[in-house]
């Protein structure tokens, strides 16, 4: 299973607020067909699943905004693809959480 954080920025919009476009971008992950998980932070997304299924879904929240209006679109994207071992999001959280809990 892989994770990814994927962070979308429309260029060329009539205003400096992006939360319509964010919200656009999460309505597109709710409706997925595809087996993911995500999770939506301040300042990216965080996506977990097989990793033809991330980026089926990456390509099509790269669309999103330009179906909003956008002229431009930049994408960043971050895979972490660990295969020796079963990972996860809260896995990778609760191992930092363990290593916070020995230091004290």
């Amino acid at each position: 299973m892989a994770i990814a954080e994927v962070t979308i920025i429309p260029i060329g919009t009539e205003s400096t607020s992006l939360s319509s476009y964010v919200a656009d971008i999460q309505k597109v992950l709710q409706q997925s067909p595809e087996s993911i998980r995500y999770e939506m932070t301040a300042m990216s997304t965080i996506i977990e699943g097989e990793l033809d299924h991330i980026l089926q879904v990456i390509r099509r929240l790269h669309e999103t905004p330009f179906e909003a209006g956008a002229k431009r679109v930049s994408t960043s994207i971050k895979i972490d693809d660990r295969r020796d071992k079963q990972g996860s999001i809260e896995q990778k959280l609760e191992s930092v959480r363990s290593q916070l809990n020995r230091d004290r």
